[in-house]
């Protein structure tokens, strides 16, 4: 970090990376550096978490040459780098992702945000970090559950890109992986698309697979008991979304059927009362790809190639959420 030069040096985490992370690298940094924790969990990334850390910068008297290290998942990552590229105006910050998601997904774009009356990401800015530092030691300390969130992330890489990468990912047996090599390649893949399309205004899109309706999902049981990890919604949503793929934009049977097992494989079935699928709707309206009243989703073509900008009906949003929950006779849930 002496390189970057600064005035000051801050670390933000969440208290689970404060207790299985920070050790990590807390003595590879300078003495006098500060550190703040808040609680974990997407419901703390908010604007009351985001004015706990405005506080404790001015408290500190950090100045526009300050620096921030990011260590955590998405939600320090968004939100961290967002209270970073707010503060007087801007001050640099650097990554350090410790989650799976993280690393393949969150850590590649400058995209930065928090959730807002509900909605995920509804407040945020496109800032790049100064430096991204990735290393698969911090896996080690995942739950199985927080691994598994990661890797749809690293699925939905394959089935918008590159179809061979996502026959070989494994679904049986899916924890023993070459992590290395799963985050360089999803690494690799995001940003080849990022690169062309920073500020997603096309082909980035297709970064959204899944995500329309997983969104939903997700913002929909946030603060329930059914509470869902970003990668478990997502899956959710990649196989409503593949579901519409076959009906709008002739994704081949075989392949629905192939993301289904794979999904379902390691994600199971979530259980959800019919009487939600309503509301569950209505969220999808919020989604950030959406021009006026029309609802807009990625959708594949085939496994490896995806379209965006492809509006549904509320009709046949309601279709493919229905089809989802016909699975739920044949796959025991996993949750």
């Amino acid at each position: 970090m002496n390189q970057l030069g600064h005035s000051q040096l801050g670390v933000i985490s969440d208290s689970n990376t404060a207790k299985f992370c920070y050790p990590i690298i807390e003595k590879l940094l300078p003495e006098g550096h500060k550190h703040f924790s808040f609680a974990a969990g997407e419901a703390n990334k908010n604007l009351n978490t985001c004015t706990q850390i405005w506080e404790w910068m001015t408290g500190e008297a950090f100045d526009r040459k300050a620096l921030i290290i990011n260590l955590g998942g998405g939600v320090t990552g968004d939100m961290g780098g967002f209270c970073a590229a707010t503060y007087k105006r801007g001050i640099r910050f650097v990554n350090i992702p410790t989650t799976l998601l993280s690393q393949v997904d969150a850590s590649v774009g400058g995209k930065l945000g928090i959730d807002f009356n509900g909605f995920k990401n509804h407040i945020g800015v496109f800032t790049e970090p100064e430096l991204v530092l990735i290393s698969e030691i911090f896996l080690e300390t995942l739950p199985h559950h927080e691994l598994r969130s990661g890797y749809a992330e690293v699925l939905k890489h394959g089935l918008i890109q590159n179809a061979n990468y996502f026959s070989c990912l494994k679904i049986q047996d899916w924890e023993n992986q070459n992590w290395r090599e799963i985050t360089e390649k999803s690494v690799q893949i995001k940003r080849e698309v990022v690169e062309k399309d920073p500020k997603e205004s096309g082909l980035r899109k297709i970064l959204n697979f899944g995500h329309t309706i997983g969104h939903a999902f997700e913002s929909f049981y946030l603060n329930s008991e059914k509470h869902l990890l970003h990668g478990e919604a997502i899956a959710i949503g990649m196989i409503c979304e593949a579901f519409l793929s076959h009906k709008k934009s002739g994704l081949p049977k075989d392949d629905l059927k192939s993301i289904t097992d794979a999904l379902t494989e390691i994600y199971g079935v979530f259980q959800f009362p019919i009487s939600d699928t309503d509301d569950i709707i209505k969220l999808c309206s919020q989604d950030k790809k959406n021009e006026g009243a029309t609802v807009n989703f990625s959708l594949l073509r085939r496994i490896g190639n995806c379209d965006f900008n492809i509006t549904a009906a509320t009709s046949e949003i309601k279709e493919a959420i229905t089809y989802y929950q016909t699975l739920t006779s044949q796959v025991p849930s996993n949750q």
